[in-house]
């Protein structure tokens, strides 16, 4: 069963740390990312210790630095012999001043590089292991909170602010998880996206100066769910408000509006 690979990004708190305590519960591999060397290294002790059976490694990288992005898939594929999920699932929230216009290393908006470009381009270059891998599974963490993208100001450089930002970015990820999912229809590598639950207690959402609503729990119980239900294995290109099957935001139904952003995504992420 541990030969069963799983990376979460963004898994030192959170939703990513209940998942990760989640499948290492159930003996699989998994893959603990995070940003902060002393910090991950602290979570996989208490992933270890909670479950002994389970194989645990960790991946140090900023997503903040699409850099580090292609350098961590890099490693990853040299040094796993399967991947067999990928759940994409760190993120930059509001922020505690949501008037604050902040930037990714490459000069992106801080949103649309964390929660858009750092994922596209992870499960970009994860392919080749994934698929070699397949059945192969990719989960995509995003927001009921989606806000149609202005493709004259994708990264609100007017009227910012951090909320908006956020719900744009998660839109655009969802868009990017319909059209990968199209791609690698036939490779039997899935790609769907949720909205776990709403409000979550985590960090994120009191940075913010919202009162959670749910506990990190709710929001475990829906994700793992698509990373490991049987009858979930060919579901793709599809997103779930928790375990419900529904509709996004009308705009990732917007075929030109998909081709314009990965344009656009593909261009900033280098590829050619």
């Amino acid at each position: 069963m541990n030969q069963h690979t799983t990376l979460i990004t963004g898994a030192t708190q959170g939703l990513g740390l209940g998942i990760a305590l989640g499948l290492a519960a159930r003996g699989r591999t998994v893959l603990l990312h995070g940003r902060d060397r002393t910090r991950l290294e602290a979570v996989a002790a208490q992933v270890r210790a909670a479950a002994a059976e389970a194989t645990v490694r960790t991946c140090l990288a900023d997503l903040a630095d699409l850099d580090q992005v292609h350098a961590l898939a890099a490693r990853i594929r040299e040094s796993e012999p399967r991947l067999d999920a990928l759940v994409n699932n760190a993120v930059a929230g509001g922020g505690p001043d949501p008037r604050v216009r902040r930037f990714s290393r490459q000069g992106h908006e801080l949103r649309f590089a964390v929660n858009h470009l750092a994922p596209y381009a992870l499960a970009r270059g994860l392919l080749p292991l994934l698929t070699d891998s397949a059945p192969a599974r990719i989960v995509n963490v995003a927001s009921m909170g989606q806000e149609a993208i202005d493709f004259d100001d994708v990264m609100l450089e007017r009227d910012y602010e951090g909320l908006r930002a956020y719900c744009r970015s998660k839109l655009a990820l969802i868009m990017a998880t319909f059209d990968l999912a199209e791609e690698l229809n036939g490779t039997g590598v899935t790609v769907n996206a949720l909205h776990p639950a709403h409000l979550m207690d985590t960090s994120g959402v009191r940075a913010y100066g919202l009162t959670p609503v749910t506990t990190v729990d709710e929001g475990v119980r829906p994700t793992v769910r698509l990373l490991l239900d049987p009858e979930l294995e060919t579901t793709t290109g599809r997103y779930f408000d928790r375990f419900t099957d529904t509709r996004a935001h009308e705009q990732a139904y917007d075929t030109e509006a998909r081709r314009r952003l990965m344009v656009l995504t593909r261009k900033l992420c280098g590829e050619s």
